[in-house]
């Protein structure tokens, strides 16, 4: 099978589009014939090293995590999954992963993709969806009212944030360059301001909830957004400052879980049209270098997708 592989960290130069194994499914694993699978920013910090924080990973290796596709086999134990099965899901990220022909996953990360979703939709869904979610309905619930301010508006997580958190009645202000302020609010934010042209943290005030997905100096600012009895809300996107929270507000982490369960309620949310995946662009697998580095551009509105199939 065709594969993009890493024999070494680094920039776009180690990326390889390669003949790589086909694998075989172990007890309790499937393996996927994969349709589409999307970048993440998390995958540009596969490629570059940086994610071995969070434990070694072993090269070379196979990138990505998203994707979605139809089941080819199955291995022992399984009873609830056949080949020709489409599905979708997040890869375990210290196994090789899915930007390739044909991925081997345990079965208990799969879930089976909406009918109503095309494949390059469900591979859009994945780590951001998953992400927005477990922000805003397990880690901090959103409530009908809240002022919500969600950062980085136009970007993968943010874009579903925005859906998820004006379909449960927020009123939602989003971060934004000015060219993508008529993009966040097609997605429901009611008011879109613009970082680089004046401080967030002196323009929005009285927020329920702040979504982080910057983390750094903005995490720390954003404490300044918040009413007492706050929430503010983050996910793994950057380094946090090692400073007191405000001793009014809450200061939540919220990590995601690859699981069937967390995969079958994103799917249930896009099924019934709270998400809705905004595709910028496609490129086939062998230009998966050009993809990355358009994601690495921090400027990319909604997802990228890798077509495989």
């Amino acid at each position: 099978m065709k594969a993009i592989l890493i024999r070494a960290f680094g920039g776009p130069e180690v990326m390889e589009y390669a003949d790589a194994p086909e694998p075989m499914p172990g007890p309790n694993e499937v393996v996927i014939d994969v349709h589409a699978a999307s970048v993440n920013p998390a995958d540009l910090k596969m490629r570059d090293g940086s994610m071995n924080q969070y434990g070694a990973l072993k090269l070379p290796r196979i990138l990505g995590r998203d994707f979605s596709g139809t089941i080819a086999a199955v291995g022992a134990g399984i009873s609830d999954l056949r080949p020709g099965d489409a599905v979708f899901g997040i890869a375990d990220r210290l196994k090789d992963g899915t930007h390739a022909e044909t991925h081997v996953i345990d079965a208990s990360l799969v879930a089976k993709k909406p009918k109503a979703l095309s494949h390059i939709a469900a591979a859009a869904l994945g780590v951001a969806a998953a992400t927005a979610v477990t922000a805003l309905e397990t880690a901090a619930p959103v409530k009908s009212g809240d002022r919500v301010l969600i950062h980085a508006g136009a970007g993968g997580v943010g874009h579903y944030a925005i859906q998820y958190a004006r379909k449960k009645g927020a009123h939602v202000i989003a971060t934004a360059r000015a060219e993508n302020h008529d993009f966040v609010k097609s997605q429901g934010a009611h008011e879109a301001v613009d970082y680089t042209a004046v401080n967030f943290a002196e323009a929005v005030k009285d927020c329920d909830l702040v979504l982080d997905s910057l983390g750094g100096e903005a995490h720390f600012r954003s404490m300044d957004c918040l009413k007492s009895g706050g929430t503010l809300v983050w996910i793994n996107a950057a380094p946090l400052p090692q400073s007191p929270a405000r001793a009014d507000i809450q200061v939540v982490h919220a990590i995601v879980k690859a699981a069937r369960p967390q995969m079958e309620r994103v799917g249930q949310l896009a099924a019934e049209g709270t998400l809705k995946p905004h595709v910028t662009a496609t490129f086939p697998l062998e230009r998966a270098a050009e993809a990355y580095t358009m994601v690495g551009t921090g400027r990319t509105r909604g997802k990228i997708v890798l077509t495989v199939r």
